[in-house]
């Protein structure tokens, strides 16, 4: 059935959102998606072609398609529809595995083997690139803490953690 394969990487990546390691790659389903797609690309370009040979054939002779005309375009119209649902899928599948990468090298973690075992060669090579990428942006900003976390203060009074004497300080109200 058209989307089994891509509803298991769903599936997959869907379960995967609530691990603390990367699973592995499944790369046999994900071959088999873009396999699919490409069988229904082929599927909607010889429906296409049909369309276009009986159109041009002139066996129309009524602006009103008959019942085969409708029955062709719902069907390339259904494929379609497959062929976009199993590309938003595999994307979704591949942006989730990016995001928990892009999560292992913001927290600072040094990378297991096992991790670098469950990626495939081209999201190892992402993930040394990306590394090499951050690390060069956290080294011209030593001073500050980037892995620290986004969500802002609950309380009223804070804590502020000084690194280094910025001498004077104007809040606005006044100097400190």
């Amino acid at each position: 059935m058209y989307g089994d394969q891509a509803n298991k990487l769903i599936v997959d990546a869907k379960r995967a959102q609530n691990l603390d390691k990367i699973p592995l790659y499944q790369q046999n389903t994900v071959r088999s998606v873009v396999n699919e797609t490409r069988d229904l690309q082929r599927e909607a370009d010889i429906l296409t072609q049909e369309a276009q040979r009986d159109s041009l054939s002139g066996s129309q002779n009524s602006f009103l398609p008959n019942g085969t005309d409708k029955v062709k375009q719902c069907q390339l119209f259904v494929t379609h529809l497959c062929m976009r649902r199993n590309k938003r899928c595999l994307l979704a599948y591949q942006r989730q595995r990016a995001q928990q990468i892009d999560n292992l090298v913001w927290a600072n973690v040094e990378i297991e083997r096992g991790v670098m075992e469950n990626l495939s060669q081209h999201e190892q090579e992402y993930l040394n690139r990306y590394n090499e990428l951050v690390s060069e942006f956290k080294g011209s900003l030593s001073d500050v803490d980037l892995g620290g976390s986004l969500e802002p203060p609950k309380g009223v009074f804070i804590d502020v953690r000084v690194l280094k004497d910025a001498w004077r300080n104007t809040n606005g109200v006044r100097s400190v």
